[in-house]
């Protein structure tokens, strides 16, 4: 068990089953030392959180999804490290999209559920760069979004 890991059990975390593609892409691509994750919606085992932040969902229930992401983000990152997290040295950007209510601008607070993922994951390492966004609609109907690109 890799560090990273260890640390997610600590918080009481698992990773997921890596999520395979719905459309015509692959969930990664790793291009010399960085690796580019396709975009990871907030699908659980329960079948995630789907909904619109600021109308259906709370903005506690929208930083759930983003974390939800953001272990869906981790299990792509195990697969493209052969299976071993402490190969990634920096998670270098993360772009988060929120399915947001009309008026709801607190899109940043909702993507700190990945962020802080990251972080607790990894460690100073795990700071990183980042765009937050709010959208209309999101695949599916999932509630927020989040892709990433990892030094390793």
């Amino acid at each position: 068990m890799s560090k990273v890991e260890q640390r997610l059990a600590e918080l009481g975390l698992s990773l997921p089953t890596p999520v395979s593609p719905i459309a015509n892409y692959v969930p990664y691509v790793r291009s010399g030392n960085l690796v580019y994750i396709s975009g990871q919606v907030s699908l659980g085992a329960d079948g995630g959180i789907m909904g619109t932040v600021g109308d259906d969902l709370t903005l506690e229930q929208g930083q759930a999804a983003a974390r939800l992401c953001g272990l869906n983000l981790l299990a792509q990152m195990k697969a493209a490290c052969g299976g071993d997290l402490d190969q990634v040295k920096r998670v270098v950007k993360l772009g988060g999209f929120v399915q947001g209510a009309a008026g709801f601008i607190d899109i940043p607070s909702v993507v700190n559920g990945c962020s802080d993922l990251m972080v607790a994951a990894f460690g100073d390492a795990g700071r990183h760069a980042r765009s937050a966004v709010g959208v209309y609609r999101l695949p599916r109907g999932f509630a927020v979004e989040v892709d990433a690109v990892v030094e390793v």
